[in-house]
């Protein structure tokens, strides 16, 4: 017996460009949010070095929502994804499987678009719970494949697009055409996946968007659950902090007069009070208000009144992050500041006691915590 009488066949109705062609836009306009906000996600933690003193520091929530939505758009994408594969896999036991050089691409841009995607959102969701179970850098790797992504599927657009083009909107004559239970099957079809993104959404997103709080069944994350009503990742002990580091403590702050701090000299500065939000890549977010000491007063006495390029060094012994740089727009910002208290009260050794960075619209991961060492590089 031959290999094509060994196929498997496929009867159902629903499989079909029209049904791949709907499906593939929603999937679509996920796929270009997540890339697009994760992109601003990347070059807010690791900016080159000409767009590094140019970073807004306004709107102040700018990096909760860019986040925020990044994370809702992947998790969405994960049904949309799963009912496109649906419609396109009896494709994949076609005979023969490479007909002409066009269909060798087609195979090749839906083969490495699939495994990118299936992989991307794999490694992101469970990034949302903090589980790396590869020996790679998530982050780098995350970052690359979105190009892939985006690579592979300009080319399938662009192969495609003839039969994508004329199943993109049905005219009424057409719809009077095609059987009426293929429609009601089809219209069914996109009534249950919108039922599972809208619910996917809903139960997930309230760990960014806190009218939504409440419902955040499926979040990894409450945003009202942590130290001094604050959600932490790193605690002070995964990061290494000691007691007998935090009792010698003292802030240095390296520049044209480089000085010295007790922590009760620091709390002997004027102090500010600011309401921002600490917001995570892994999705969660939530404004809290903090005092402390503003970076430009800091940078002032030591002779830079205008602020300038900082690289912030922690206690911590464990973990990435444990030094970060802090360019010009936030440094003279009057909304940046060494804190040393959150919500009224003193930090506590989770959230970064002694003293810590908060800063309008960064990734949480560089508002560092346990800073002991503020270093001028500009």
């Amino acid at each position: 017996m031959d290999l094509p009488a060994l196929l498997p066949r496929f009867r159902g109705r629903l499989h079909d460009p029209r049904t791949a062609t709907v499906v593939g836009r929603l999937l679509g306009v996920a796929v270009l949010v997540c890339f697009v906000t994760g992109a601003v996600s990347h070059y807010l933690q690791e900016p080159p070095a000409w767009l590094s003193a140019h970073l807004p520091t306004r709107p102040v929530s700018g990096y909760r929502v860019t986040q925020g939505l990044h994370v809702i758009s992947g998790t969405a994408a994960i049904p949309l994804l799963l009912v496109k594969l649906w419609t396109i896999y009896p494709r994949l036991f076609a005979w023969p499987p490479v007909r002409s050089v066009t269909h060798a691409l087609e195979r090749l841009s839906i083969a490495v678009l699939v495994a990118a995607t299936l992989l991307e959102l794999f490694m992101g969701l469970l990034n949302t719970v903090q589980w790396y179970v590869w020996p790679f850098s998530f982050r780098q790797v995350h970052w690359a494949l979105a190009w892939v992504i985006i690579g592979s599927l300009l080319l399938h657009l662009v192969v495609k697009a003839p039969v994508i083009l004329a199943n993109w909107r049905r005219r009424p004559t057409e719809l009077r055409e095609q059987a009426i239970e293929d429609e009601i099957d089809r219209r069914s079809l996109l009534l249950g996946l919108g039922t599972a993104v809208g619910a996917v959404t809903l139960f997930t997103a309230g760990q960014s968007v806190t009218p939504l709080k409440d419902l955040a069944l499926l979040a990894p994350r409450d945003p009202d659950v942590g130290p001094q009503g604050l959600p932490v990742n790193r605690t002070a002990r995964a990061a290494g902090i000691t007691e007998e580091a935090v009792r010698a403590w003292r802030l240095h702050v390296e520049g044209p007069k480089s000085y010295d701090l007790t922590l009760d000299e620091l709390r002997a500065m004027p102090q500010h009070r600011v309401e921002l939000p600490l917001a995570c890549v892994e999705g969660w977010s939530k404004s809290a208000h903090w005092e402390g000491v503003r970076v430009k007063d800091l940078l002032a006495r030591a002779g830079l009144p205008d602020g300038a390029r900082l690289r912030i060094a922690s206690l911590q012994r464990r973990g990435g992050y444990g030094v970060t740089e802090m360019d010009h727009p936030y440094t003279r910002d009057d909304l940046t500041l060494l804190a040393l208290r959150l919500n009224g009260e003193i930090l506590t050794p989770d959230h970064g006691y002694p003293a810590r960075i908060i800063a309008p619209n960064r990734p949480g991961v560089l508002q560092t915590k346990w800073v002991t060492r503020l270093e001028v590089l500009a």
